[in-house]
């Protein structure tokens, strides 16, 4: 037992030495955050740790609270949480004295936040007596090589500590973490586990597992989920006690421990509050008087563990879906064992992905850009849930606190770049429960479905087709989706992939053996550098695997890309009355930046048909799309030529043109390579001069939207830009974080790094109290324009600038050099080339 006390000590030490200085203060802070129901923040994380209990994303208080307790000296200090209201303030007669270490501050990086702590040594007189630290590390890894870690509903807590004088620690979880209804009565109990293999074995962890009472499958109270049980587990050194919260505080405070009792009477949340603890005591001093710093760290799980954990109306029918990691595992006590043994391995490939985006995000952006995206990451993947099983992996996604809609694909859109950036695989489990639902004909409309649920976790679809009216949008998203998603399966080497760690791992494909399955099975899982369960590769050139699943992928699915793509047709150049993703701003016709989304997904489609070798489609949808940016360019750049109007008819406005990203994503704004088709030669007599091929102004070195644009929408940022950013529109002064990083993506560099630095500053002085706001005023104090959007997964749009970077086999960024050339310049090309009528497109004349 000690032996697996001291590895987890060791592994510790590791998590906490990995993370860099942070440069940015962000009003909260994730802690555990791993799916929309495990979700909760260190508020106020501006002041000190203990001056307010933890919270769920809504802003309820969540039951986490830890104390040290120094037994040299008596004194109990909070850490994290409120303990110190369950203390007596002038508590000497109590033997204990309430005090406050010196707070040195948070880190954090994609996967892990820490908080750092002071004690000074009992003996204040000496110099040579070093303060005790204390670091208390939160880890909800992401594993981008490993879609089975990353299922795992569960983080990990680690205390490390580091002095020479001995110290208690005490952690405990109270029943709000399972149940929103503070009035729900609870039940609990402590179990101790061996390893799976050896059943009979000693047990190597003890765990509280507590839960309703009464579960409520699939439903939700403020938010939270009112099934599930929580686990919070540690090795079996600790001690452990259940009871009222204030009884145990007040015990641990006067002896540093625990009685390794369990109150077995059940109660409500809040009544006379139970609270399920551990303490540990380091003992750090020395017999001897020469101080020597020592080092010793104690690593806590904490899992919430729901099965099912979506019910969704699947190809077969309703269907209640199982957690995927239950696939992998026999039970949720494996699952735990696993989780807890498996720390070293998830924190190293936590710390690989962190550091890489690091590196990623320094280049393409600033140190600030580094912390914007690391506290992305997390909130990104805390709204998802993985379910199915290896040989049809789904993600469901939750639209957290907008309206709660499941799989809405105007909230996946903005999303995913990070999915691109970190895993593509994961970007298709999104969109496959769409796919399959649509598929299966329970969706009555022709254009994409806004969301597969009026609110999570129940994706009961839309089988009167009443969803929220967003046809262009979503039809425009999708189109744009898949074609990224066919453009990253294929690549020559793994340094040209659209991801670092997709392009990891075999890349064995035999067609013949997934027939039965998705065209991304998981049933293959590899070993790798002495870590087991990682991905196979993504994609690829070897044998031809990234075309193959490629066409596997689109051709099951053929038929919706084409209705999709069909409406897109015939009424995205000028869109009617309806929303954008953007609903907030509420319902507008002739939207320029939504037309040119279509458009881009008309285009996306002749792409997505080139990929399965029909080129009559992918000439006809090429061609579409080519009259219709030319229609679309005169009807949306102001009349002065400076920028895009927010509506072809509304003079004197003005967007923020973030669909503009998607041309350059996905290669459209690259010259196209003139064909080189050999040609026969039968006798001298009907030999031709070679002469090349008559092309459109859309297929020039111009690429389809015309440079002219880019350079014109950078300028006016660049003029418009307020102190907190880049506002949404000429509509009002608020912004959205994610279209920011989409456009600054493809504005000149000067631009970009201002916009960046704008969202920095409100980053560090923003109002807001919640978990990163996509939506927010650019003015004042940066705070809520009204509606109040938080934890919202939208902000993996942030990571625009690295998909950029990596997209096109790299060429993408390099593609928009254009854009630092001197002054707006005028791309005549773009403003007078022709092109060919095609037939079978309706009439494109509107009346402004």
């Amino acid at each position: 037992m000690p032996a697996i006390i001291s590895t987890l000590a060791g592994l510790a030490l590791f998590g906490v030495a990995a993370i860099e200085a942070s440069l940015l203060t962000p009003p909260v802070l994730p802690l555990v955050v791993r799916n929309p129901y495990l979700s909760v923040w260190l508020a106020n994380a501006r002041d000190a740790p203990w001056s307010a209990w933890p919270m769920f994303y809504e802003g309820q208080e969540i039951g986490l609270s830890v104390l040290a307790s120094v037994p040299e000296t008596g004194d109990v200090y909070p850490l994290l949480g409120r303990p110190q209201d369950s203390l007596h303030p002038d508590s000497s007669d109590e033997g204990y004295n309430v005090s406050y270490p010196i707070y040195l501050g948070a880190k954090y990086d994609a996967s892990t936040t820490n908080l750092s702590y002071a004690i000074r040594h009992p003996s204040r007189h000496s110099r040579a007596t070093a303060p005790l630290e204390i670091v208390l590390s939160f880890l909800s890894p992401i594993t981008p090589t490993s879609t089975l870690r990353q299922s795992i509903p569960a983080s990990y807590l680690s205390v490390h500590v580091q002095g020479s004088f001995d110290v208690d620690i005490y952690v405990d979880l109270n029943g709000q973490w399972v149940s929103g209804d503070r009035g729900s009565q609870i039940e609990w109990d402590l179990t101790s586990t061996p390893l799976p293999d050896d059943p009979e074995g000693e047990p190597i962890l003890k765990s509280w597992r507590f839960r309703r009472q009464t579960e409520q499958l699939l439903t939700e109270f403020g938010d939270q989920a009112e099934w599930g049980t929580l686990h919070f587990s540690a090795p079996m050194g600790v001690r452990h006690e259940s009871g009222t919260s204030a009884l145990l505080r007040q015990r641990f405070a006067r002896t540093g421990t625990l009685q390794d009792s369990i109150d077995h009477g059940f109660r409500g949340i809040m009544d006379e509050e139970p609270v399920f603890a551990f303490s540990k005591s380091f003992h750090l001093s020395s017999n001897t008087s020469d101080h020597k710093q020592r080092s010793e760290s104690l690593v806590f799980s904490i899992a919430h563990v729901q099965d099912p954990v979506i019910q969704f109306a699947s190809a077969r029918g309703m269907t209640m879906m199982r957690p995927l990691w239950a696939s992998w595992f026999p039970s949720p006590e494996a699952l735990v064992v696993f989780h807890l043994m498996d720390f070293d391995k998830a924190a190293a490939l936590a710390t690989n992905y962190s550091s890489q985006l690091a590196i990623d995000a320094a280049r393409s952006g600033s140190e600030s850009y580094v912390d914007i995206v690391a506290l992305s990451a997390r909130q990104v993947l805390g709204a998802t849930s993985f379910a199915g099983t290896p040989d049809n992996p789904l993600l469901f996604l939750k639209e957290i606190s907008s309206d709660g809609n499941l799989q809405t694909i105007d909230v996946i859109y903005p999303a995913f770049p990070f999915f691109l950036y970190t895993n593509p695989r994961w970007l298709a489990y999104l969109l496959e429960p769409l796919i399959e639902h649509t598929l299966s004909g329970q969706y009555p409309n022709k254009y994409a479905m806004h969301d597969l649920g009026t609110h999570y976790p129940n994706a009961t679809g839309h089988p009167d087709g009443n969803d929220e009216y967003m046809p262009v949008e979503e039809c425009g998203n999708i189109l744009i989706m898949g074609l990224a998603l066919v453009n990253s399966l294929i690549y020559d080497e793994p340094s040209a992939s659209g991801s670092v760690w997709a392009s990891m791992g075999s890349s064995a494909y035999d067609d013949a053996t997934t027939t039965d399955h998705g065209a991304f099975p998981l049933n293959a899982l590899e070993d790798r550098d002495g870590i087991a369960g990682l991905d196979d590769r993504w994609g690829g050139i070897q044998g031809d695997k990234g075309r193959k699943q490629a066409r596997k992928y689109v051709t099951r699915s053929y038929r919706l890309w084409k209705q999709w793509t069909q409406y897109l047709v015939d009424f995205t150049l000028t869109p009617e009355t309806q929303l954008s993703t953007d609903d907030f701003a509420g319902w507008l016709a002739n939207q320029t930046n939504l037309a040119l989304k279509g458009i881009i997904g008309i285009k996306a489609m002749s792409e997505i048909a080139e990929s399965i070798d029909n080129h009559e489609d992918a000439k006809y949808y090429r061609n579409i799309s080519s009259v219709y940016i030319d229609k679309w360019q005169e009807y949306g750049l102001s009349r002065d030529d400076t920028h895009a109007k927010l509506a072809y008819n509304w003079y004197g406005s003005w967007t923020t043109l973030y669909n503009l990203f998607a041309d350059s994503l996905l290669c459209f704004h690259l010259p196209s390579s003139i064909s080189t088709t050999a040609q026969s030669i039968d006798s001298a007599e009907n030999q031709h001069p070679l002469v090349p091929p008559t092309t459109s102004r859309n297929h020039t070195d111009t690429g389809f939207v015309s440079q002219h644009v880019y350079k014109i929408q950078s300028d006016w940022y660049h003029a418009v830009l307020q102190r907190y950013g880049l506002p949404l529109d000429s509509r009002h002064l608020y912004a959205k974080s994610d279209w920011e990083f989409f456009a600054a993506a493809v504005a000149s560099k000067k631009v970009r790094g201002e916009i960046l630095e704008s969202v920095a500053r409100w980053l560090n002085e923003t109002s807001t109290d919640r978990p990163f706001t996509d939506l927010y005023e650019t003015e004042g104090d940066g705070g809520w324009p009204g509606p109040r959007f938080k934890a919202r997964p939208v902000v993996g749009g942030h990571f625009s600038f690295l998909a950029l970077e990596r997209a096109c086999g790299g060429r993408a960024a390099a593609g928009l050099a254009f854009l630092e050339g001197s002054g707006r310049g005028e791309d005549e090309a773009g403003k007078d080339g022709k092109v060919e009528e095609v037939e079978g497109v309706r009439g494109v004349e509107v009346e402004l």
